[in-house]
């Protein structure tokens, strides 16, 4: 059992030699070469913003309540009359 896992540490001793090696020059004119086949940069906005002539949109505030309702509890009104408001109008017959 002992020859077993003294096996696997020594093969992995052995795997943990065999690291391929960087090569940095071969790296960084590869880098170089790659860099030439950038596209050239283009502009991304329109008008320049430090520009004070330059035309913006017009700041506006909208509230962000203003849809709310209050929602605290009410009376409890007759429950007939409710069911009755909610529920369908009986069909005429013809």
């Amino acid at each position: 059992m002992l020859t077993l896992s003294g096996a696997k540490v020594a093969a992995a001793s052995a795997a943990r030699g065999r690291h391929f090696r960087f090569n940095w020059p071969l790296l960084l004119v590869l880098a170089l070469a790659l860099s030439g086949c950038m596209p050239a940069t283009t502009q991304i906005a329109g008008a320049d913003p430090a520009d004070p002539a330059a035309k913006v949109a017009r700041a506006s505030y909208r509230s962000t309540i203003a849809p709310y309702t209050s929602l605290r509890p009410a009376t409890p009104g007759p429950w007939r009359d409710r069911n009755d408001a909610v529920a369908p109008q009986p069909k005429q017959d013809r």
